[in-house]
Order: C-alpha cells, then structure tokens, then sequence
C-alpha cells in the first residue's frame, strides 16, 4: 500500500510504502538527523498538518506536552502509516561556495574541485586554460543520516559494515555531482583531467576507506599516508573516465586536507610575521604559523554554532534567525529572518548575536546565568533557554582557548598577528562584534577577515599542481606540527576561564 506525503512549505508531493521509515524519505529532502536519528536531540522536529504520526517514549521524552499536542513529532521516530502532510522546519539550504580569483599555470582539460563537508558537498567545474568556472553542484552530505557530527560516523564506522556503508554513499554522491556538472555543462566526459578533494579528516578516511579506529580513542591520532591518488575507474565514476582523482592530506588529527586546502588559498606559510586561520564548526579548527613553522590544532567544539543541541536551533536556512540586534540605546530588539519567512528557529549567528545583546543588556551575567526566568524571548515562537546559552559557552570556550594555548606555544601575541582569517560557512555569516562581546574572537573585529569556502578555493588551486602533489603542499605539511590541546598542562583551566562571558578590553 502506498501513502502520499505532501511537504509544506517546499510544496513538494512524494509516495511512501505503508511502514517507511519517515527519516528516509525525508533526508532527500534537506531534513537533518544530528544524532543520527536515535531519538537523542529535536533536530529532526516536523509537524503534522493532516495525518498522524506515532509517539513513542523518545518523542516523549524530547518534546513537551504542547509541542506533541500542537503535531509536533521526531521525524526520525516515525513510520508512514497514511496520507500526511507535514511542516517541516528545514529547507533551502543555503551552502557557501567561492568564487574568489587566484593565480594559476594554464593547462589543457576540464577540472574539478570538490569539498566533502559534514553537512554539505560541494562540486566547482573549472577550464583549467582560462580559469573560468563552468558549473557549481552542492549538495548534502548522505553521510549525515548516520549521524550529524564527525564523532557519530567515527562510531558507525567501526561498527560491522560501517565503514563501507559510508563510503559507498560518499563515491555516490559525488559521483552523482560530477555526472550533473558534465551534463550542465555539455563538457565530454574524457575531457576532465583532474578532481581534486579535500574534507576533515573523518571525510577523507572514509572516503578513501581508510581505518578510522585510530580517530574513535585517545590519542585520535589517524593514519596519515599523505595524498590519495585514485582513479575513475575504482570510483564507479563513468562521467569523468579519464580523471586523476586526489584527495589531499591531512594535517594530522583532526585537522584535516580542508585546512591544509585554506592555507593554500590564504598564503597563511608564505607570510614573514604569524598570522591565525580559525575554522568554526562543530570541529574546530585553529592555525598559527609564518613561512618557517605552522602550529595546528583542534577542539571539539560541539554543534552549537551549527544550531544542533540548541532547543530551536537549525542550519542557515530559510525560516532561521541569523542576525540579531539592539535598537539603538533601547531594550528593544530586531531579528533577521532567513528567506524573508516566519521565524521557525535559530542558527549559529542568530545564537552568537542573542547572547552578545543579552550581555549588553544586562539580561545575562558573566558567568551565563539569565537573570530572569529560564529562557529569552527573541520574536514569537523562537526563544533560547539556559541549556543553549551553556552549550554556547561550551562551545566557544574551546575556540577560545585552543587559540590561546596555540599562540601561547608558538610564543606569539594577538597583538603580533599579521592577519586573521575565519574560514567557513559560520564565518562567513557571524558577526564579529558580536563574536568579539561573547568572548569567542577576542580581537578587534576590523582585523578578523572572513574568507568564505577556502577549503573549495584551495581545492581549487591544487588542481594545478600536477599529478604527484604540490611542492607547495609538501611545504606547508613538512613545517606543519600537530599539537593536541588537551595535553597541555594548562588546557583545563584556560578553558573554564574562556567559558565566561567576560567583557573584552
């Protein structure tokens, strides 16, 4: 027996066989699973309109009486069971790219630069004689049914199958985005030399099925057998038969190709004074370094700059708060609505600016505790509790203090920095000011530069390095040092300082 699924607001019509599971059906369109579907988080929540839906103990247990009463369910928990329509709180995904020129060699073909994300793929087909770009593909990553973050994959992975299933989806989908780029763009197939990839280092071992067992216990410390040369052939990819697939290295840890991509777009080892390379996400990565030595590392930073563990937290998509401010001297407030719709969350800015006017408003204290009640209101139904205002401060003290110890141990200042660069798609979107009053980038904000998708512009300019990997890229790896922060001495009193939300000076 089938059922029919309408899906408002994107307007869209589906077919579903009596039982399906609801999380399946609805990956396929933008809808998110951060905890991989267990019935752990809210990330998943949908509405009924019509239709019913199940409740169980999970959904009990995440969703108060009113939500459940109101439609409210955990896509993750339910099976079709009729014709239903539903709400759903996540769609159009807006996914960074970039656009951003850089110097090259001119070479005959097609290439292909592609950046495996967490969340999000995103392909750029390029002429590599003239450098023009011939056609974009993004899309999500199918990995993230599995699990929202790099850990929960890490544990699927070294599970039975898991790892194979992982990459099975991976080589599809971005096989599926090469296919469309060569259609789009009427470009023949044998005519694309090269794909160059590049994704933290969960992506890029499961990609190139690599053992991630080293990355589930402590020291994390991967296997790290530097660039991955493929070809098209082993990949099942018909649309691109004659390319040289590589996927670049990794820096060590967690720090993964996409980082070492970012130093390749900013210049970062070619600068005579240290500068800093911050990469937010739920996986934070931090860079210092100059032209003769590069510190990196990373902090787990937890998913709240991405909206996951936030009670109404969401991607950057339609329908999501992304900015929020004081007017002028008052206690009033305005908030900034993606896709110039109703409010149904908030992202990862959105948090950031909350939290920043609250401290000004004296509506929080240093340490985090809301003076008054246990949430905010920011504009009806969207507000933020005392849980999300502590998963922020986890968050953003982690950042915070792997930059210090990293200067600490490079035996540099902020002050002596030559440039700060915030790379990502969180990067790209928040507020420095606000950044700056929360404690997480404690510089003056004229000097933060964002730099977008550098992950995807470095990607780009591997393209033209030749077969066996940049000298450019060996450069950068050879003067580059892992440091894990957590074996610093001081780590752990650094961090709990960098929780609070202490007013810079």
């Amino acid at each position: 027996m089938q059922h029919r699924i309408t899906l408002n607001p994107v307007g869209a019509t589906l077919e579903a066989a009596h039982g399906a599971a609801l999380k399946d059906i609805l990956f396929e369109h933008s809808v998110e699973f951060p905890c991989g579907g267990q019935g752990r988080c809210r990330g998943c929540r949908v509405r009924t309109i019509s239709g019913n839906l199940e409740i169980n103990d999970a959904q009990r247990e995440r969703l108060t009486e009113a939500e459940l009463k109101d439609g409210w369910r955990l896509a993750c928990q339910c099976h079709v069971e009729q014709d239903t329509t539903l709400e759903l709180r996540q769609w159009d995904a807006a996914i960074l790219t970039n656009e951003t020129a850089f110097s090259f060699t001119p070479q005959d073909g097609i290439g292909v630069a592609v950046d495996i994300g967490t969340t999000t793929v995103v392909a750029q087909m390029l002429d590599m004689q003239t450098g023009a770009v011939l056609g974009v593909r993004t899309g999500l990553n199918p990995q993230a049914r599995f699990g929202g973050d790099v850990m929960s994959r890490v544990q699927t992975a070294v599970a039975e199958n898991g790892a194979q299933q992982l990459q099975e989806v991976i080589l599809r989908q971005v096989g599926a985005l090469l296919h469309q780029l060569t259609t789009s763009a009427r470009v023949a197939p044998e005519s694309v030399r090269r794909v160059s990839l590049v994704g933290n280092t969960v992506m890029h071992h499961l990609f190139c099925g690599i053992d991630l067992t080293p990355l589930s216990a402590y020291p994390f410390e991967p296997v790290n057998d530097g660039l991955q040369t493929m070809s098209a052939a082993s990949l099942g990819w018909d649309s691109v038969p004659d390319a040289v697939i590589e996927f670049l290295p990794c820096m060590g840890g967690f720090v993964g190709s996409d980082i070492l991509a970012g130093l390749l777009a900013t210049g970062l080892h070619r600068f005579e004074r240290p500068s800093l390379f911050v990469d937010l996400g739920t996986n934070g990565e931090i860079v210092v370094g100059n032209r003769d030595r590069i510190l990196c590392a990373s902090t787990a930073a937890g998913p709240a700059f991405e909206g996951a563990r936030i009670s109404m937290g969401m991607r950057a998509a339609s329908g999501a708060i992304w900015k929020v401010a004081r007017v002028g001297d008052s206690e009033e407030i305005t908030c900034e609505v993606l896709g110039n719709a109703e409010p149904t969350g908030l992202c990862g800015s959105g948090l950031v600016d909350a939290v920043a006017v609250a401290l000004e408003l004296k509506q929080i204290k240093p340490g985090g505790r809301l003076i008054k009640g246990d949430s905010l209101p920011l504009r009806d139904p969207v507000e933020i509790s005392q849980t999300d205002i502590r998963e922020l401060q986890l968050a953003k003290g982690a950042i915070a203090a792997g930059i210090k110890i990293l200067l600490k141990q490079w035996g540099t200042t902020s002050e002596d920095l030559e440039h700060i660069y915030l790379a990502g798609a969180f990067g790209n979107y928040i507020d420095r000011n606000s950044a700056r009053r929360i404690g997480l980038l404690e510089f003056d904000p004229d000097r933060v530069q964002p730099v977008g998708n550098s992950a995807l512009l470095g990607a780009k300019v591997a393209l033209f390095a030749g077969e066996k990997g940049s000298d450019e890229q060996q450069e950068i790896l050879s003067k580059s040092t892992h440091i894990s922060l957590t074996a610093d001495p001081e780590f752990q009193d650094i961090y709990v300082d960098c929780m609070g939300f202490h007013q810079p000076v």
